[in-house]
């Protein structure tokens, strides 16, 4: 990577994980405000999809800032992962804008953590992805594997509820909608899943055939 790519890496590094850190002590004191300890704030943050994919994010977007010094940076590092994490936080990024910014109103600074995780860290990974991550080794036969992560978050959100009765989304609510509904639901969004997944795909082998031409041509 460039010199101008790590520096964009660190610097959207350090605002993602600014803005993780400014939610789980908001999580933490709306918890404290509910007359509830701050284990339980940290329980119920660690339970948002937004949460754990921005995480990655900050992550992908680490290992690109420190370059591959190990196992962990390398695998953050690998166009397919990050790929996947691009299918994962474009998805955050839609149904949070569609289905649920209405339900609430941050104000202050948490607004500002609220924008970062669902508009700017979303935008600043795709022009990662487009402008930096090479994208040859990126195929529809990996896209099974992506589907992965949200397939285990639906099963541990389900899993959690089970035990608390707690659900971070309307449309994962086992209490109101009932089982079948919220596997509905989950169904759809998969879909928008493996939609967002074929797009990227489509776009990466387009750029590949692009510089593949770009570099046949004689100068």
């Amino acid at each position: 990577m460039s010199t101008r790519v790590r520096l964009f890496a660190a610097t959207a590094a350090a605002l993602g994980w600014l803005a993780l850190i400014l939610q789980w002590l908001f999580s933490i004191q709306l918890s404290i405000e509910k007359g509830q300890s701050a284990l339980a704030g940290t329980w119920i943050y660690f339970g948002f999809y937004t949460i754990l994919t921005n995480i990655l994010v900050a992550l992908a977007f680490t290992a690109c800032a420190l370059g591959p010094r190990g196992s962990v940076t390398r695998f953050f590092n690998r166009p397919g992962t990050c790929t996947a994490v691009a299918m994962s936080i474009v998805v955050v990024s839609a149904v949070y804008n569609v289905m649920l910014r209405q339900l609430w109103h941050p104000q202050g600074w948490q607004l500002f953590a609220d924008a970062t995780l669902h508009d700017v860290m979303p935008l600043a990974f795709l022009a990662y992805w487009w402008f930096a991550v090479p994208k040859t080794a990126v195929s529809r036969r990996q896209i099974p594997a992506w589907l992965g992560y949200p397939a285990a978050y639906f099963a541990y959100a389900l899993a959690r509820g089970a035990v608390n009765h707690w659900y971070p989304y309307p449309f994962l609510d086992v209490t109101s909608l009932g089982y079948l509904q919220v596997v509905v639901n989950a169904l759809l969004v998969l879909l928008f899943f493996i939609a967002v997944a074929l797009a990227l795909v489509a776009l990466a082998r387009w750029q590949a055939r692009r510089a593949a031409q770009a570099t046949a041509q004689p100068a």
